[in-house]
C-alpha cells in the first residue's frame, strides 16, 4: 500500500465517522414548515428524489461534455498538468471541479434555477434568493481526494453578511464508501470559525468535534441543503465508484458582501496569530 493511500485511510478513520447515518426525507412532498424549523436548529436538511432520472442524466452528460471539450468556456480545476493526460479517462479522473458553468451550459443552468430547488432555498432563507456560486465537485474512484472540514462562508466569494444556503446534489449514488457528505449538526450555531491552510483551506483538525459527525448518503437526484456556517467535509474515495455532484450557493437577495477586514477578523488567524 502506498504512503499516500495509507495517509488518506488514516485521515478517513481519524476525521470521519461512518456509524451515524442521517435518514433524508423521502421526497420534497415531506418538506413542511416543521422541516424549516429543523433546518434552523440542525443547520441542514436532506431530501431524496428532487431531480428526476432524466435531469440527473442530462446533468452528468453536461459535466462530461465540458470535461472533454477542449474549447469549453467552463472553468476546470485539474489535479495534474493537462499535458500528462493522454486518455479521456485520465482527463476525467484528473478534474477535481468545474465552475462558472451556468452562463455557458443550458442544462446545468436549468438545475441551478430549478423551481423545486429554489422553492426550498427561499423557504430556508425567508426571502428571494440570488445564485452566487455554481460548481461541480468530482471524486474519481481509487483516490478521489478528501475535502477537509470547513465552512463554506470562509471562502471569499461566499462572505455575505447574511447566511448563505448551500445546495449539494448527488449525481451518482453518494455512499459511505465513495465520499458522501458529512456534517456536524448544530455547528452553524457556533458562528464563524478560523480556517487554516493545511490539506486545504479548512478548520483545524483539532477543532472538529468528530464524535458528532453525521454522514448523509444520498441517491442520485437527492439533495443536501445546508447553512453556510455548518461544519462539513467529505472523506477520501477509496472505492471503485465515481462520486459526481453539483453544488450551488444562494444568498438572500437583501444581503451585502462582508468587508475584507471583517472577513480576516472572523475567518482567519490574522488578528490572533493562532496556529493550527
Amino acid at each position: 500500500m502506498s504512503t499516500n493511500v495509507q495517509n488518506s485511510e488514516d485521515i478517513n478513520q481519524r476525521m470521519y465517522r461512518f456509524d451515524n447515518v442521517h435518514q433524508p426525507l423521502a421526497s420534497i412532498n415531506d418538506f413542511t414548515d416543521e422541516q424549516v424549523k429543523q433546518y434552523k436548529k440542525a443547520g441542514f436538511i436532506a431530501i431524496e428524489q428532487i431531480l428526476t432520472d432524466q435531469e440527473v442524466g442530462q446533468s452528468i452528460a453536461a459535466v462530461m461534455d465540458n470535461i472533454h471539450n477542449r474549447d469549453t468556456k467552463v472553468k476546470l480545476q485539474f489535479t495534474k498538468p493537462q499535458s500528462e493526460l493522454k486518455t479521456d479517462e485520465e482527463r476525467e479522473f484528473a478534474v477535481r471541479k468545474l465552475f462558472n458553468f451556468v452562463e455557458f451550459d443550458e442544462s446545468l443552468r436549468s438545475i441551478a434555477y430549478h423551481p423545486a430547488i429554489l422553492s426550498v432555498v427561499e423557504r430556508l432563507l425567508g426571502e428571494e434568493a440570488n445564485l452566487v456560486q455554481d460548481q461541480a465537485l468530482l471524486k474519481p474512484p481509487f483516490g478521489g481526494a478528501e475535502k477537509p472540514w470547513h465552512q463554506d462562508m470562509a471562502y471569499n466569494n461566499l462572505t455575505w453578511k447574511k447566511p448563505v444556503v448551500g445546495v449539494w446534489i448527488a449525481l451518482d449514488e453518494a455512499g459511505l464508501d465513495n465520499g458522501c457528505m458529512h456534517v456536524i449538526p448544530r455547528s452553524h450555531m457556533d458562528g464563524a470559525t478560523p480556517h487554516y491552510a493545511v490539506r486545504d483551506w479548512q478548520i483545524c483538525d483539532a477543532n472538529v468535534p468528530v464524535e458528532r459527525d453525521v454522514a448523509v448518503p444520498l441517491q442520485p437526484g437527492g439533495i443536501l441543503f445546508f447553512h453556510g456556517l455548518l461544519y462539513h467535509g467529505t472523506p477520501n474515495n477509496h472505492s471503485s465508484k465515481r462520486r459526481r455532484s453539483l453544488q450551488f450557493h444562494y444568498a438572500p437577495k437583501s444581503a451585502e458582501k462582508m468587508s475584507a477586514g471583517e472577513y480576516k477578523r472572523i475567518f482567519t488567524n490574522e488578528m490572533t496569530s493562532a496556529e493550527c
